[in-house]
């Protein structure tokens, strides 16, 4: 992957809470564009929430929306909401991960060809349309458009003393991540990139994301 100039400067800065600025009129910008663009794409994609909802019920046992614990801003929990992509397996992971699986789980928090995906979900994932129901949450205040992505609380403890950093800022169902990294980059480039984010938010660093992460998903790029 080729590394663009602010990725380089992303991955070599050194970060602190300090850093973060308080930016009201765009605070108040960013908030009101959520909600009316939310609302409008709801409505407008009701109808493929209807059809992603019946494939998701006809091609594995189990409800069509996931609801998944995350954290959130100022470290709040949340449930971020998905179409559902994996089977429904309450086992340990141990006994589904092979041993290497179970290895790169401990490490970045996700796996390559993971078993867990049903056929349909892979397909929902590489498309990002399982990450539609996150329009509610962006309506409702949880998320925004443009933010780090969610995390679980084991990666929250990753970011150390800069977790307050990360969460002064709402998650988002893009972010500089997301756009630009995504599964081509380690965990720790990811923090890194998540924490230039929360330094360097502005509404023309919203308007690239926006555009990196329409490319990326016409190209399927990073998405597993």
């Amino acid at each position: 992957m080729k590394q663009t100039k602010s990725m380089k400067l992303a991955l070599n800065m050194d970060y602190n809470v300090s850093m973060y600025k308080k930016k009201p009129f765009y605070s108040f910008i960013k908030r009101l564009a959520d909600i009316v663009l939310s609302l409008i794409l709801l409505i407008l994609f009701s109808w493929l929430y209807v059809i992603l909802w019946l494939l998701v019920k006809l091609t594995s046992k189990g409800p069509a929306f996931y609801g998944h614990v995350r954290v959130g801003k100022n470290g709040k929990h949340f449930k971020v909401w998905k179409f559902r992509s994996m089977k429904m397996d309450s086992r340990p992971l141990e006994e589904i991960f092979t041993k290497e699986q179970m290895e790169e789980y401990k490490r970045d928090f996700k796996v390559t060809n993971d078993p867990r995906i049903t056929t349909f979900g892979k397909f929902l994932r590489k498309t990002s349309l399982d990450e539609l129901p996150q329009l509610w949450n962006v309506f409702i205040g949880q998320m925004s458009f443009v933010g780090f992505r969610p995390i679980l609380d084991e990666e929250y403890e990753k970011y150390g003393e800069n977790k307050e950093l990360l969460t002064k800022l709402k998650p988002g169902i893009t972010g500089y991540w997301a756009s630009h990294g995504r599964s081509l980059t380690s965990y720790d480039d990811r923090i890194k990139m998540e924490l230039y984010y929360s330094v360097n938010y502005s509404l023309w660093l919203d308007i690239r994301i926006f555009f990196h992460t329409f490319i990326g998903v016409l190209k399927s790029e990073g998405a597993k």
